[in-house]
Formats: structure tokens, C-alpha cells, sequence
């Protein structure tokens, strides 16, 4: 974890503590205009996270493709490029992006059911000859896939992404390969499916996927899940179409405080265990880590406005802080918990419950109950690395928050987004 304290109690993340980017910015790289709320990553441990999971899979062929969405900041997915990750892009900007930061078009998928013409044209005009894949989610946009080839004069590289049927055991926002999900083609419609790609000259079948859910604690269901898309590739290969790749999706977890007993690494060795012992043997496997190599080396920093007790029986008390739910969503969302703690050493005393709640005009502005000795001037959100930021909004007319980016023990890049008065002005202009 890069998240920790030093001798004297203070919060530091990448060797940097963190109190000192808003009290004393210069001697560590960042501007003295840096104030809350701000994102903080660690980009040393993000790369160490990344080349543990590719470590995983021993001498598998294998693509990882870190999925944007997670976190779509240009260091971060630089970082990632430089190790030799892909990338997932679910839209034309995550694909923009993606090349942008040095991802080559054929290391890059696109996922999405309801591609656009622009996303659909990004993917397959990238490069000389388009990206990866593009991954199909149903039998209706196949033709529209064909037809965007065919405008181009490409032929588009296609995997179809499979609804394996499986239920993860994980929050119902986040559980994607159960029958009821709007995500992949269901096992009923995949005969459909194959027939309706053999019929399009401009598409080539390259691989079969699956994405349970995210947030996964343990193997078992994703390993069911890979079993089913081995089956599934095996039955094309008897049926004379051999497949490049099978992609097994992400969804790895963290522990956010509760535990999580498996590492990404331990995906990639049971998938690659399970590869090597089916027909599929030395077939490239893909895999869309998002969370798991981002989310435990990132905090959002925060302020305390004030402390608010209420006199009832029991008291009560309020932690209010200036970031709220437009600045990390996950809570309200999905009633996601992140530890908090203070970023100065805590003082001499017993702790006391605080609810920890933000500024916006909503009641489920709010991180949850939490200890603290005294009352913290600043604070960190823990394990924000991942669907933070790129989740944010400037709801209540609040600004984006900043972010801050570390690497050998300092500030390598900041990005500053416009003030609040920014978007006043914006949006005031609006008819004018």
C-alpha cells in the first residue's frame, strides 16, 4: 500500500507528506496556489501494481488492457503505456485519449452497448488497419458495425462480448454477467450472433469475451465465467473459426478496509492455469483491469469547514468537509465506504464517532461514520484512485477538484481545472 504515516504520525503517499503539498507546496513540485479538494496519486505504486499483475501470468500470451474509466488522467495512463499495457476505451475520448498517451491502436478495445457513430469510426480509423477489437455487445449492432467498416474501407477486427450468465457476488450496480444486465450478447442469441458476423464481409471475428462485475473478492465466479468462454471458444474451433484471444474482463478487487484476500495477480494465475490446460492452449488472453491498479494509490484530500454537534440524546456529530459527492461519487452511488483519516498526527486521546459529510445540497452527501482523536484539520479519503475524478461533476456550481500527481518521491504534474467562477460565467453566458 502506498498509503501510510511516517515517524511522527503524518499521512504520506508516495514517500510525500501529504499535509505539506497545502502547507509548504514548493519544496515538493507543486504550485502554491494548491488548495482542497484534491486528488493525490502515486504513480510508482500504480506501475509496481501493474507489472505484479502482468508478472501473474508467467509466460501467457497476454494483453492488459487497463480499462480508462477507472481513471482517465494522462499520467496515469502514460505510466501505464510505458509498462506495456493496452488500453479499454469505451467511447471515442477514452480512445482519443488512449492513442494520445502512447497506447498503440492494436494493444486498445472498445467495449459499450451503445457505440456511436463517432466511437465506431475512432476504433476503426485508428492506425492503418484499426484497433484490437471492437467488442460487440448485441446481435443488433453488428450490421452497424459492417456499415462504418465499409464506409471507411476497413475491415474492423470484432470480438463478441458473451452475458455468461453468472452472478458475482458484488454490489447490484456493479454486477454486469447476470441475465437480467444490458451488458453482452446472452448464450441464447450467440448462434445469431456468429451467423450474423460470418455474414459481413468488412468484419473479422477475432476473440469472445465476458465482464462479470467489478469489485471481485474471489475467483470462483470469474473463473466460471472464463470456463463458459472457453467452452464457447472451443465449440468455433470445431466449427472451423479459430479465435486470436479470449477476454476475460476485469473487475479485480481492493480491499477498501474490509479485506479482500485475493491480488489481481491471482486472477491472472488461475486464468492462465485454466487456458493452458484447455484447447485453447497459447491463445492470447486479454484481460480490463481498471480499479485494482489504480484505486489503493490514490486519496482525495479535504478541509474541515466546521465541526457541527447536535445537543440531542445522543449527541450527535458532524464532520463537514469541503468535498462532497460531485467530487467522489462512489458513496452516494453505490454506498461505497472509504476509510478517512486525518492527514496531521492525531492527538493524545480517546477517539470519537464523527459523520463525515460534504457541502453539496443533498442528504446522501455523506462518507459515513468515522474515529477521530479531536478534530481533524484536513483529511484523506482513502483508496480513491479509481472511478473518482473521472465520476466528478461541477453540480451546486462546485468547481472540479485538482489533481496531483507524484512519482519519485515529489510532484511530477498538477492539473488545476477552472474555479467555480468559471463555470458561473459559462453558464451565465448561455443565450446572451
Amino acid at each position: 500500500m502506498s498509503f501510510s504515516r511516517d515517524d511522527r504520525g503524518s499521512a504520506v503517499l508516495g514517500g510525500v507528506p501529504l499535509a505539506s503539498l497545502f502547507d509548504s507546496p514548493e519544496p515538493w513540485g507543486a504550485p502554491a496556489e494548491l488548495t482542497t479538494p484534491a486528488y493525490v496519486y502515486d504513480l510508482d505504486a500504480m506501475t509496481a501494481e501493474a507489472r505484479a499483475l502482468d508478472a501473474g501470468f508467467g509466460d501467457a500470451p497476454r494483453l492488459i488492457a487497463f480499462a480508462v474509466k477507472a481513471n482517465s488522467a494522462g499520467p496515469i495512463v502514460r505510466a501505464f503505456a510505458a509498462c506495456g499495457l493496452g488500453a479499454e476505451a469505451v467511447s471515442a475520448g477514452e480512445c482519443q485519449l488512449a492513442l494520445a498517451c502512447g497506447v498503440a491502436p492494436e494493444r486498445l478495445l472498445m467495449s459499450g452497448v451503445g457505440k456511436s457513430r463517432r466511437d465506431l469510426d475512432a476504433a476503426i480509423g485508428a492506425g492503418e488497419q484499426g484497433i484490437f477489437a471492437i467488442q460487440l455487445e448485441s446481435v443488433e449492432e453488428i450490421p452497424a458495425v459492417a456499415a462504418r467498416a465499409r464506409a471507411l474501407g476497413r475491415t474492423a477486427r470484432v470480438s463478441i462480448r458473451v452475458n455468461p450468465s453468472v452472478e458475482a457476488a458484488t454490489h447490484a450496480h456493479i454486477a454486469t454477467g447476470h441475465d437480467e444486465a444490458k451488458f453482452g450478447v446472452a448464450l441464447v442469441d450467440l448462434p445469431a450472433a456468429w451467423d450474423a458476423i460470418a455474414r459481413e464481409p468488412t468484419l473479422s471475428l477475432a476473440g469472445i469475451g465476458a465482464h462479470i462485475g467489478s469489485q471481485l473478492t474471489r475467483t470462483d465466479e470469474y473463473l466460471r465465467g472464463a470456463r463458459t468462454l472457453l467452452d464457447l471458444a472451443a465449440e468455433r474451433e470445431r466449427a472451423g473459426t479459430p479465435l486470436r484471444f479470449v477476454d476475460f474482463g476485469g473487475g479485480y478487487g481492493i480491499d477498501y478496509g474490509a479485506g479482500c484476500d485475493v491480488r489481481p495477480a491471482d486472477f491472472a494465475r488461475a486464468a492462465a492455469q485454466l487456458v493452458a490446460q484447455s484447447p485453447l492452449a497459447g491463445r492470447t488472453i486479454v484481460v480490463e483491469p481498471g480499479r485494482a491498479l489504480v484505486a489503493a494509490h490514490g486519496v482525495l484530500c479535504a478541509t474541515t469547514i466546521i465541526a457541527k454537534r447536535s445537543r440531542s440524546t445522543p449527541e450527535r456529530r458532524w464532520l463537514l468537509i469541503d468535498a462532497g459527492m460531485n467530487d467522489l461519487l462512489r458513496p452516494a452511488l453505490y454506498a461505497a465506504r472509504h476509510r478517512i483519516e486525518s492527514l496531521e498526527p492525531a492527538p493524545a486521546g480517546d477517539p470519537s464517532t464523527w459523520r463525515v459529510a460534504g457541502p453539496v445540497c443533498e442528504s446522501s452527501d455523506d462518507f459515513g461514520d468515522h474515529l477521530f482523536a479531536g478534530v481533524p484539520a484536513r483529511v484523506a479519503i482513502r483508496d480513491s484512485g479509481a472511478y473518482g475524478y473521472t465520476m466528478a461533476s461541477q453540480y451546486n456550481g462546485r468547481a472540479l477538484p485538482a489533481e496531483v500527481f507524484l512519482s519519485g518521491g515529489r510532484v511530477m504534474a498538477v492539473h488545476m481545472p477552472r474555479r467555480a467562477e468559471s463555470w458561473a460565467d459559462e453558464r451565465a453566458r448561455i443565450g446572451r
